[in-house]
């Protein structure tokens, strides 16, 4: 199973704040990888797809909110394999459809509401056998592609996915935004000794993530999936960068893309990769890493969500 990818690249920044710093800053652009299925969302959908195919399942379930990068990329890869999918939506059914569901329905997939208390009941038994139920044998993948399968995808980010072989081996830190935590598993998994995994919860009080990423490292090493020959990297969570929650943000996080865009050429999403490019360059200010280090960011895609907030950045534009 396979798509045609393009390679994707690892570009320097350079910027006076980097300079004072003393590191070197590098962001590998999964977002450019393909135009449906790119950033880390491939990654944690390749081996569920395979599981899916190998047990001859014809249609795919997943979970979602209105805006959600999982259910695009989900829509679009069961269309580009030939599966049916069914996505089920959070909240209550909007007309017209937002550009992402727009999008889902446009390339075949089937959306379901469910308000937001059943939602929560989403990775429960009860709600999966009433899914099965209603929708037959279907294999079922969950919010975000998070579980073991989309950990072991994730471990191929920083390692298979650059563009060089060996290259992995460069970077001090690497650096990615988190939410599920199951991108920051994977990569913690697949680095070298002396290597540091740096994750920024999108989500308010996202301390929580650290209990998830031990259940997904002990879970993951405990089954018969490949394993690396190396204990999972160390890593730390970076909480002060959630700018209020999950896909909230305000005008200094509007400002600093522009602005990042307009400097580097490098569009960042507003829920996830500008909240951990603006961590990165705040603790740059700060003296958080040291003279000589090299950054990898990992740039996970997302961009099909910032449609929906053009106008309100469009001001800036006009300042």
């Amino acid at each position: 199973m396979s798509l045609i990818f393009f390679p994707p690249p690892i570009q320097q920044i350079n910027s006076e704040i980097i300079r004072r710093a003393g590191v070197d800053l590098y962001v590998l652009r999964l977002d450019l990888m393909h135009p449906w299925v790119n950033g880390n969302k491939w990654f944690k959908l390749k081996y569920n797809l395979l599981e899916a195919k190998e047990k001859n399942f014809t249609t795919l379930l997943t979970f979602g909110g209105a805006y959600s990068n999982h259910i695009y990329a989900t829509a679009a890869a069961g269309n580009l394999f030939g599966f049916r999918t069914i996505g089920v939506i959070r909240g209550e059914e909007r007309l017209p459809l937002n550009p992402t569901l727009s999008f889902a329905v446009q390339q075949g997939m089937q959306l379901v509401y469910l308000n937001r208390e059943m939602y929560r009941q989403r990775n429960t038994p009860v709600l999966e056998e009433s899914l099965q139920q209603r929708f037959g044998e279907v294999f079922i993948i969950p919010e975000g592609g998070s579980n073991l399968n989309g950990v072991r995808g994730c471990m191929e980010i920083v390692g298979d996915a650059m563009p060089t072989a060996g290259y992995a081996y460069a970077f001090n830190h690497i650096c990615v935004a988190c939410g599920t935590a199951t991108t920051l598993a994977g990569i913690a998994l697949s680095l070298y000794e002396g290597q540091r995994a740096i994750a920024f919860p999108v989500l308010k009080n996202g301390a929580f993530l650290a209990q998830e990423i031990e259940s997904l490292l002990t879970n993951y090493l405990a089954s018969d999936l490949p394993t690396p020959s190396n204990s999972p990297a160390s890593w730390e969570l970076m909480c002060d960068y959630h700018f209020g929650g999950y896909a909230k943000v305000n005008d200094e996080l509007l400002m600093f893309s522009q602005q990042f865009r307009e400097e580097h050429g490098i569009p960042l999403d507003y829920v996830y990769t500008a909240k951990m490019f603006y961590g990165v360059m705040d603790l740059l200010k700060q003296g958080f890493f040291g003279k000589g280090d090299s950054l990898l960011l990992v740039h996970t895609g997302g961009l099909q969500g910032n449609i929906g907030m053009e106008k309100r950045l469009q001001r800036f534009s006009k300042i």
